[in-house]
């Protein structure tokens, strides 16, 4: 439980420190250095190593070792509910669907993290409006 939970914290940890810096506007789209690149490099690949690779390990060793999930033993889901279906349901196949999540979740994070830093230098358009002094727009005819 112990190995999971810091992997997760981490995990949420390394993907709130870019959220973090893309949410302070850049002045200017400056062009990366070589040096600059290859620790963003670095990081992504950490970052992704992370995501589809410890923490699906730690929730699958979690699974098998603790909670003794196998092959052999059914889940009948909350009140019996898959108990009633003509199949049957191993909590191998809950803990590889909690996987499927995991991944789901890494990707939804990922994109929206991408998303908020392809945007960070882009500004929001104006609405301002010159208006005449009982408050109409005024436009040219």
């Amino acid at each position: 439980m112990v190995g999971f939970t810091t992997a997760v914290l981490i995990g949420i940890l390394v993907l709130v420190v870019p959220y973090k810096i893309a949410r302070r506007r850049r002045p200017e789209p400056a062009p990366l250095t070589w040096g600059q690149a290859m620790m963003a490099a670095m990081y992504t690949y950490f970052v992704l190593f992370w995501w589809y690779g410890v923490i699906p390990h730690q929730w699958l060793t979690f699974a098998d070792n603790e909670l003794l999930w196998r092959k052999d033993k059914a889940w009948n889901g909350p009140g019996n509910i898959i108990a009633k279906l003509p199949f049957t349901v191993s909590y191998l196949v809950l803990r590889d669907l909690i996987v499927v999540g995991i991944y789901a979740v890494g990707l939804v994070l990922f994109v929206v993290l991408w998303m908020r830093w392809q945007n960070r230098a882009k500004t929001k358009p104006t609405t301002d409006v010159v208006r005449s002094n009982y408050g109409r727009p005024l436009v040219k005819a």
